[in-house]
C-alpha cells in the first residue's frame, strides 16, 4: 500500500503549534491509526471539500482538519479536542 503524502502552509503549522501546541508533522500521526475516523467537514468551505481525522496519536486521540488536493493531504489544522475523542470513542465502540 502507497503511503500518503502531506503538505501544508508552514505559516499555518507555527500558528496552530503556538494555538494548540500540535505540528502538522505530528498530525500526520494521525492517519496512520488502523481505527481512524474520516468524516466530512460539513461546515467550511463551499470551494472545495474538507475533512476531519480522527487518530490516536500517542495517549489522546486527535483531530486533524484536512482537504485533498491532487492526491496529496492538505493540513489546516490539528489539536487534541474532546469532541473528536468523543466521535473516535463512538465509532470504535
Amino acid at each position: 500500500m502507497k503511503q500518503p503524502s502531506f503538505d501544508w502552509n508552514e505559516a499555518k503549522n507555527t500558528a496552530n503549534q503556538k494555538k494548540h501546541g500540535v505540528s502538522f508533522y505530528e498530525a500526520q500521526d494521525a492517519f496512520f491509526d488502523p481505527k481512524r475516523v474520516i468524516a466530512e467537514d460539513l461546515d467550511h468551505s463551499d470551494k472545495e471539500k474538507r475533512y476531519f481525522c480522527f487518530g490516536k496519536v500517542g495517549d489522546g486521540v486527535m483531530t486533524v482538519r484536512f482537504t485533498y488536493r491532487d492526491n496529496i493531504i492538505r493540513i489546516f489544522g490539528a489539536g487534541y479536542w474532546r469532541k473528536g475523542r468523543k466521535v473516535y470513542e463512538q465509532e470504535n465502540s
